[in-house]
């Protein structure tokens, strides 16, 4: 019974509670608290904050001080004008070669001069009026005057020319990246070639005109109107519809040639004869509008002949 009693007094025991561990007794430190600041001295306290980022780390302030800053400012005012050096020479150095500005000129043109200057390449027998306009001794832009000449659309008819060789060769199936690249290169050559002559030409002759070689390269260039005809209707009615397009177009642009070259070229030989020599043999001037004129449908038939069979 005693032993009873007191395993009774035991269970009803209240169980003490286990004490809070001491300072001393702890394993690992929490870090998660922000450490106290130090007030007192100027070391940099260790700790994270994981709060909002500041405005130097959002890009805010720090721009402003990139701005502010004067090693900034006067870096980008040295680059700056290393750029424009830059400019400068490459502009200087295209000018070597040709003139910016003149270049400008022959791409002057508007949708209604394209359209008239084509009707005049096709069906130059109903113009009259062939003679180039001036202001102050300055020829007026193409879109100023339907015969001033124009580099816009020799440029765009040599690209569509391209396209449509291309298109050619591939219904005959003789498509090839090379032979493509064949029929450009020639086409470009015969034009070089070209222009290469009648400047020549005009030195040995001492022809005294205000051909530049730009106005011979839009003259040069011309003749891919005539040739992107011929090629159509060679794709279209065969053989038959080549041959007379190809009459059609070369005597429309030797009546256009002559009658250009005429306001250019011929109109010298009354200023050159009031001269002692340079006007010895004028009949040879005349000779150099008619053989370019003559040389266009040799030319339009030796690089289109083989893209119609």
């Amino acid at each position: 019974m005693i032993f009873e009693e007191q395993l009774a007094k035991l269970t009803t025991k209240p169980r003490a509670r286990a004490a809070p561990p001491s300072a001393d007794s702890v394993l690992f430190e929490d870090t998660s608290s922000p450490a106290p600041a130090m007030h007192n001295q100027g070391y940099y306290t260790p700790g994270y904050n994981m709060g909002v980022p500041s405005n130097d780390m959002q890009g805010g302030a720090g721009q402003n001080n990139l701005f502010a800053d004067p090693m900034a400012n006067a870096a980008m005012m040295y680059g700056s004008s290393l750029a424009n050096q830059g400019k400068d020479m490459v502009n200087k150095e295209i000018s070597r070669f040709m003139s910016v500005n003149k270049l400008k000129y022959f791409f002057a043109v508007d949708t209604r001069y394209v359209l008239k200057k084509l009707m005049i390449l096709m069906f130059p027998y109903t113009h009259q009026d062939w003679e180039v306009r001036y202001h102050r001794d300055t020829p007026l832009t193409p879109r100023q005057d339907v015969n001033a000449p124009d580099l816009y659309i020799p440029t765009m008819a040599f690209i569509t020319y391209i396209l449509l060789a291309g298109m050619a060769l591939g219904i005959q199936k003789r498509f090839s990246p090379e032979v493509l690249g064949l029929c450009a290169s020639t086409a470009l050559v015969w034009i070089i070639i070209e222009v290469l002559v009648m400047l020549l030409s005009l030195y040995l002759l001492t022809v005294h005109s205000d051909l530049s070689t730009f106005d011979l390269i839009a003259y040069s260039g011309y003749k891919y109107v005539g040739m992107i005809f011929t090629v159509l209707c060679g794709l279209l009615f065969g053989s038959d519809g080549y041959f007379v397009a190809l009459a059609w177009s070369s005597c429309a642009l030797m009546f256009f040639i002559v009658r250009s070259l005429k306001m250019k070229i011929l109109t010298s030989l009354s200023s050159d004869s009031m001269g002692t020599g340079s006007s010895a043999k004028p009949h040879l001037r005349l000779y150099i509008t008619v053989a370019t004129a003559v040389f266009q449908p040799i030319i339009i038939y030796w690089l289109t002949s083989h893209l119609v069979r």
